[in-house]
């Protein structure tokens, strides 16, 4: 059963990234950040590549050279995302991928240097039409902030940022969004909800430096959970220790689970237990890496018993109840046939994507009506 997110989200202004609008109504962006070298072209490509077929709205490249600038440029001929530039320090770099077709900076103004310096780019930014992120990070604060706090703050992080966004408020620069991101939850999430009761324009969200794939996971999920249910945020980034791949699918999960974006397959399983009665744990992890593919929004059910399982399998699009001799499918509420255990994952995988075909062709035919 599919139903709208309770949660009602912060007004913010809009901004274009590329063709990806952020805030406002807009749907919340999922991020993504290469790992690769930017001055090899090639793997750069390949990564962006994977990053947006896992389901990335946007992609950020680290941009620190003149070198990589001149990459960045063939990059961006040859993949259609949205790209973002990181740059730090080096004003002549944010006017060099301004130039060569850049969709986002990621350059925080107080950092480049003198006003003319900052002029420039803002300058620049403002007749491409191309918007600014403010990045705050707790490792890398300002030496008299850091002085003043005497450690990471959430004032801190809010002092930091609101000094950027008052350097492009000066300069009547309004297409910009925020982020002021730590690696210790309560922090970021302090920060980020006073900071947004201080600024109209979009959040990125992030808890940074959140660790390997499984504790990151977890942190960034309790974080941007938190903040997410306050209405707070309008692009995430998941940053982990792991394939830049895995940022995208945890993305994608955390707003699913709070029901702010629907894509692919939602899986409902039980943990399993001795009443069983197929291998749920190997049933779903061969449907996960088979299913992959499928961008339908859709609720699946695989419940291993008769407890539980009818119950849930009559809510989800295409259900599953384990039962003895055989297990029962249901779709869309109803029985619909009983499958034996040989073979079961093969012929769960075709009714799956025969009901992810279904759901499709009724989508195009709304459009169309539309």
């Amino acid at each position: 059963m599919q139903f709208q997110s309770p949660i009602v989200r912060r007004k913010s202004r809009q901004i274009m990234v590329g063709s990806v609008p952020v805030g406002g109504d807009a749907p919340i962006s999922v991020q993504s950040m290469t790992n690769t070298e930017t001055t090899d072209v090639q793997a750069t490509v390949d990564q962006i590549n994977r990053i947006q077929e896992a389901g990335a709205d946007i992609v950020r490249v680290s941009v620190p050279t003149m070198d990589a600038a001149e990459a960045f440029g063939q990059i961006r001929k040859q993949v259609n995302i949205p790209l973002v530039a990181d740059i730090h320090f080096d004003y002549r770099i944010a006017l060099r991928v301004a130039d060569l077709g850049v969709d986002c900076l990621r350059i925080n103004p107080g950092n480049i240097g003198r006003e003319k310096r900052i002029l420039a780019v803002v300058d620049k930014a403002r007749d491409l039409g191309i918007p600014i992120r403010i990045g705050v990070n707790a490792g890398s604060l300002e030496k008299d902030i850091q002085k003043k706090y005497g450690e990471p703050t959430p004032d801190a992080l809010v002092e930091s940022a609101m000094r950027h966004v008052d350097i492009l408020d000066k300069l009547d620069f309004q297409d910009f969004k925020v982020s002021v991101k730590a690696s210790d939850v309560f922090m970021a999430v302090a920060a980020y909800r006073k900071l947004a009761s201080q600024i109209e324009q979009p959040l990125h969200l992030g808890i940074t430096e959140a660790g390997g794939f499984r504790a990151g996971a977890v942190k960034s999920s309790v974080g941007l959970g938190m903040l997410l249910m306050d209405g707070i945020g309008d692009t995430i980034r998941i940053s982990l220790a792991a394939d830049p791949v895995e940022e995208v699918k945890v993305g994608w999960d955390i707003l699913k689970s709070l029901k702010l974006r629907a894509k692919g397959i939602n899986f409902i399983a039980c943990p399993s237990c001795s009443r069983q009665n197929f291998d749920v744990i190997k049933t779903m992890n061969e449907l996960e890496v088979r299913l992959e593919d499928i961008k339908v929004p859709m609720d699946v059910a695989v419940i291993g018993c008769v407890v539980n399982g009818p119950g849930e399998a009559k809510e989800a699009d295409l259900g599953l109840a384990g039962g003895t001799p055989r297990n029962l499918i249901y779709i869309d509420g109803q029985p619909n046939q009983k499958l034996q255990n040989e073979n079961l994952v093969d012929e769960l995988e075709q009714l799956i994507r025969k009901k992810a075909q279904d759901k499709a062709e009724q989508n195009d035919k709304l459009i169309a009506k539309a």
